[in-house]
Order: C-alpha cells, then structure tokens, then sequence
C-alpha cells in the first residue's frame, strides 16, 4: 500500500510538471505538455487503477495550489479522470473457459479506441462554453482569437484570402480538436503500454493491433452522428465534433485493416509508408481510411481477403 503511495505521488508530480511545461511557450513544452497523462497511464497500468487515480489528484492538487482552482478542475477533468478511466478500463478482464481450461479475456482493444473517441469529443463538447454559449457567440470568439493570433503573424492587416482562411479555420477547428484529441489519448495509452511492457510490469498481454475490431453498433452511431450535424445552434455543432472523432476511432480500425490485409505482399512497407505519409501531409486521405474502417465493421473485410488467401503455406 506504501508502495502504491508513493507512485502514485511520484506520477502525479511529473504530471503536473508535464502540464504547467506548457507555461514556457517554447515547442518542446508543447510537445511535453500533451504526454502529461503519460505517468498517470503508466502508474495505472504498471501497478493498479488506485495508483493511477491517485496521481490523477496528486497532480491536480499541485497545479490547483500553483495556478488556482481553475487548473485544478481543468487538469482532473481534461487530463487525469479520461487517463485513469482508460487504464482502469484496459485492465479489466474476465475469466473464460477454453478447452477445458481457464484463462482471462480482457477488455476490447477496440473498445478502447472508442472510449478514447468519446472521450476525446466530451472533452472538446465541454471546453466549448469558454467561447460562446450559442453557435453565433462560439463562432464570433473563435474568429476573434484566429485574429488576434493572424494580426501578430501579419501586422500589416487582414487580406480576403485571410478572411476565408479564418472562416474554414472557425468551421474546422472544433471537430479537428476532437480528432487530435482522440490521437493523443490513444498515443499516450499505447505508450505507456509499451513502457510498462518493457518494464515486464504489464499484465495484460500485447494485443494484435492488426486484429483490432470495432462494435457491430459504431457504423449506425456513425451515422446518427453525421445525421445531428444538420440540427440547429450548437447541437449541430456538438454532433459534428462527436462524428469527427468517431471517425477518427473508424479510421484507426482502417489502418489496421490495412495493416492486416497487406500482410505477406511485396513491398509492404513501401505501401504503408505512403499510406501514413499522404495522411500526415495532406489530411483529408483519412477519411478514407474511416470509410474503409465502416466498411470492416458491415462486411469483414479481413475475414474475406483471409478465407481468400487460404492457409497460410508451409515451407518443406
């Protein structure tokens, strides 16, 4: 119990550290300032969720004594209570039996993703009243901090093409948080999986990430999502950032698939390279990717190239 203490104390400072690095401005601090979950995740996974819960306060107290009650509530709710709650949820398992014997099946990787997803738009959803309480007063703050931010770039005064630089920018940056978000949160939890792996301190087996699979229902909340857009004031809003990071949650099972699929062919590597590389260039390629993520859930596509394939041969 002493043990789980003092992690859970050591993990919350670094935490914090993590967080308040954000203060320097420079691009490293940024950088650091989102893998603040990192020793949360770690301290949960490595050791139990009650450590990773109580770094989860420890940090929160510390930044709310530095900064006020303000970073307090924003670091429990924004950063530590969604990494306690994936970890936690990563370590549930249950007992199952196969051929005669038990084992332990633990919570979907998929599940997971999605999690991470919700989250992620929740988090979004809920920071949106610092800009405006109705879609007009939203849509008014966030052009005036896009001109604020263009004004100090460009002194010289605003051109047409800024304006509609600032009108895509006021449309797109709402969901594109989400999807960031949702990047970040499953980044930090594979990592800090990796780490207590490699600290032979995680008890859940590596999953096959290449077999990753979604619930039979996410096509269909897809869907709904999309289909909110079209409701009035914020409502629209908030449905948009649901759908882009469920999108995002679509478009991670894509690349798996893809992972999946490709498997075996010549020039694997050179056909993911490229795959990850238009994506992390241009952007858009990913909605391709969740497309292709919708089309597995509805028609299992790596079963179909699988039973196409055949056996796996075996060299003589």
């Amino acid at each position: 119990m002493i043990q789980i203490f003092l992690v859970g104390l050591g993990a919350g400072a670094a935490a914090a550290l993590l967080f308040a690095s954000v203060a320097t401005g420079s691009i490293l601090a940024t950088l650091l300032f989102y893998l603040a979950p990192l020793p949360i995740l770690i301290a949960a996974l490595g050791w139990n969720h009650w450590t990773g819960l109580i770094a989860g306060f420890t940090a929160a107290a510390a930044l709310g004594a530095m900064f006020g009650f303000y970073f307090f509530t924003a670091f429990l709710i924004g950063v530590a209570l969604p990494a306690w709650w994936l970890a936690y949820l990563a370590l549930l398992a249950r007992p199952v039996g196969t051929n005669g014997s038990m084992g332990l099946e633990w919570y979907p990787t998929g599940r997971l993703v999605l999690w991470a997803a919700i989250i992620s738009a929740g988090l979004v959803i809920v920071a949106i009243p610092n800009f405006g309480t109705d879609k007009e007063t939203l849509q008014a703050g966030l052009r005036s901090v896009f001109e604020r931010a263009i004004r100090l770039q460009m002194p010289g005064g605003s051109r047409p093409d800024t304006e509609r630089l600032i009108d895509i920018l006021v449309a797109a940056v709402p969901p594109a948080a989400a999807v960031f978000a949702t990047v970040i949160n499953m980044f930090n939890l594979w990592l800090a999986g990796r780490i207590v792996r490699v600290s032979g301190r995680l008890r859940r087996p590596w999953p096959n990430l290449s077999a990753l699979t979604l619930p039979a229902f996410v096509p269909a909340l897809v869907g709904a999502a999309i289909a909110g857009i079209l409701l009035p004031d914020l409502a629209g809003v908030f449905f948009g950032i649901l759908a882009a990071s469920l999108l995002m949650a679509c478009a991670i099972l894509g690349f798996a698939v893809l992972h999946a699929v490709t498997r075996g062919m010549n020039h694997r590597g050179v056909a993911l390279a490229i795959a990850y590389v238009a994506v992390f260039v241009f952007g858009w390629p990913v909605l391709a990717f969740s497309l292709l993520g919708i089309a597995e859930v509805i028609f299992n596509i790596r079963a179909r190239v699988a039973n196409k394939r055949g056996p796996p041969k075996v060299r003589t």
